[in-house]
């Protein structure tokens, strides 16, 4: 399941560190996104790899982020735990290479929400 959520980031976490049990060391980074919701605002987000934690390097607390996450859950000794990976990060606002603008006058309007291919009856 992929989603993405807007929101300030609040918090920048200590990048933990270990090795498995298969002799691999492994790096993570957890980050909280104040969503501006009225109830339960901040979602804590994890960063799993060299390569994901980088994604965080050059960002500031307060800073307006966009990020796109997995949710997972899994169970262990009889309790349930969920977490939301995240695995790309936009700032929001301001100027960047990366921001596509659409023209509006090239995209089609269509009466009831209901494009070409839509032929469904409902």
């Amino acid at each position: 399941m992929s989603l993405s959520v807007k929101g300030t980031l609040k918090q920048k976490l200590e990048v933990e560190q270990g090795r498995s049990k298969a002799g691999k060391e492994w790096k993570s980074q957890s980050f909280v996104l104040n969503t501006g919701a009225q109830y339960n605002p901040d979602v804590c987000f994890k960063l799993f790899g060299e390569d994901k934690i980088q994604l965080i390097e050059n960002v500031n607390d307060g800073d307006e982020l966009e990020v796109a996450f997995n949710l997972s859950s899994r169970e262990w000794n009889g309790k349930w735990f969920t977490s939301a990976d995240a695995w790309k990060i936009n700032k929001v606002g301001g100027s960047s290479e990366n921001t596509e603008t659409v023209d509006d006058s090239e995209v089609p309007v269509f009466e009831n929400n209901q494009t070409e291919e839509d032929d469904l009856p409902f």
